[in-house]
């Protein structure tokens, strides 16, 4: 949890803000996954911290949903190029590349379970 969260403050993710009682505000959980070697042994335990966006309103607390991802039609459009082409192929990872989008609507949240900060514990995250 310790590492999501520093990765979380790294990006600046949030800003700590006052409580205001006229804001939606929507709360946090962690979810938690185990992540296993090609043998069966764990590799790490990873968490995530979510926003429970379900109480949030289309329309006003949000105007749209979107998540941009490739459809596999696509790479195999593109790997079938690269190999007629000789192109080389590389890959890449880019960690918390959920924390590198923009939100254009404000949203709330409360600060995460066991990662309050001590000098602000009645502030809100602002995404």
């Amino acid at each position: 949890m310790a590492e999501e969260f520093n990765a979380l403050i790294f990006n600046n993710t949030w800003d700590l803000v006052p409580f205001d009682n006229t804001k939606n505000v929507v709360g946090s959980k962690w979810i938690y996954k185990t992540k296993y070697n090609s043998d069966g042994s764990i590799e790490r335990h990873k968490a995530r911290l979510v926003a429970q966006g379900f109480n949030q309103q289309a329309g006003v607390d949000f105007s749209e949903t979107f998540s941009p991802v490739i459809k596999p039609s696509t790479v195999g459009i593109i790997l079938t190029l690269a190999i007629s082409f000789g192109w080389v192929i590389r890959q890449l990872d880019v960690k918390n590349a959920f924390l590198h989008g923009h939100l254009t609507e404000e949203v709330y949240m409360h600060q995460p379970r066991g990662f309050i900060h001590p000098l602000f514990t009645h502030h809100l995250c602002r995404l």
